[in-house]
């Protein structure tokens, strides 16, 4: 009878064995481990920088000039032209008689500028740039990259003209009132006139914009330039002023022994000629926004002097 009290003794013993036991993990671990290191602080968050300025400026570039051309800050004087020269939106380039200037935006966008010519910069941006041709004749060339799309537009200053593509190349006159030719060498160019009304000009084509008109319907670039004068019919000229009369097409550039003609809507000019005694050799050069130039050369004579009268009795 002695064993199942035995038992029951045994049993409490047990119990709070196993309490004991199962109690040392946990009173090491609050009484006895090591505190750990604490975690170094958190980095402070990055700033976040505006997406305008973690661009870089967009500037185009005055790359390679020749002769006289100039350059205009806003509103400020006219200085010489440097190489490298930046160039932002207000900024002014002309170049004189005889002169050119290339201008470079990255490796997207090139503008020539031929002499007499002179553009103002509008806008730029990675996604597009814009110039103003206040008169004169440049030829861009768009170039597109690999998940790059940048567009390229050149508008004419007192017109509704404005040509713009994302690679090709074109160029564009214009008279300084308003009358444009465009003409495509490479890829297509979009050309826009009065109320939004625009062509597609292609390659080896020209479409013509006139103040207050719509494109002209693109046509084939003529091999050669029109231009047509009225020379006086006497080779020689008593008065030292003369007026000499031409016409060529709409938009086409007409120079004078190279100074810039001033030409109209129709393609119609005119040469106030300040005639020296003797020979005036007078050159007149046609050129178009694709074609090749044409020339008229003539010799103008001036001859004031009063013919010699002669006796006949004298003779004898």
């Amino acid at each position: 009878m002695a064993a199942p009290s035995s038992r029951k003794r045994q049993v409490p013993f047990l119990v709070g064995l196993v309490l004991i036991l199962a109690a040392l993990p946990v009173g090491w671990f609050v009484f006895l481990r090591e505190t750990p290191a604490p975690l170094p602080p958190a980095a402070p968050p990055r700033a976040v920088v505006a997406a305008a300025e973690a661009k870089k400026v967009v500037e185009l570039v005055l790359s390679q000039f020749d002769g006289n051309v100039e350059v205009r800050h806003g509103e400020g004087a006219w200085e010489p032209a440097r190489k490298d020269m930046p160039l932002r939106p207000t900024d002014v380039v002309r170049t004189g008689r005889g002169s050119w200037a290339v201008v470079l935006n990255g490796e997207s966008v090139e503008l020539r500028m031929e002499s007499d010519t002179e553009i103002s910069v509008e806008q730029l941006s990675n996604e597009l740039s814009k110039v103003l041709l206040s008169s004169g004749l440049a030829t861009a060339t768009v170039r597109g990259r690999p998940n790059v799309r940048h567009t390229f537009i050149l508008k004419a200053k007192n017109g509704d003209a404005e040509a713009s593509t994302s690679q090709g190349t074109f160029t564009m006159s214009n008279n300084g009132k308003g009358t444009v030719s465009v003409g495509t060498r490479e890829g297509d160019v979009k050309l826009t006139g009065k109320e939004g009304k625009f062509v597609i000009v292609r390659a080896g084509q020209r479409s013509i914009v006139r103040p207050g008109q719509a494109p002209t319907e693109p046509a084939p670039i003529p091999s050669t330039v029109f231009v047509k004068m009225d020379w006086p019919k006497a080779k020689k000229q008593r008065e030292a002023k003369l007026v000499v009369t031409g016409h060529t097409e709409p938009g086409t550039r007409v120079m004078m022994n190279g100074a810039v003609v001033a030409t109209d809507a129709d393609g119609g000019f005119t040469l106030d000629l300040d005639l020296k005694e003797g020979g005036n050799p007078v050159r007149v050069t046609a050129v178009g926004v694709g074609g090749t130039p044409q020339e008229e050369k003539r010799e103008l004579i001036l001859d004031t002097k009063p013919p010699i009268e002669v006796d006949a009795g004298t003779l004898w």
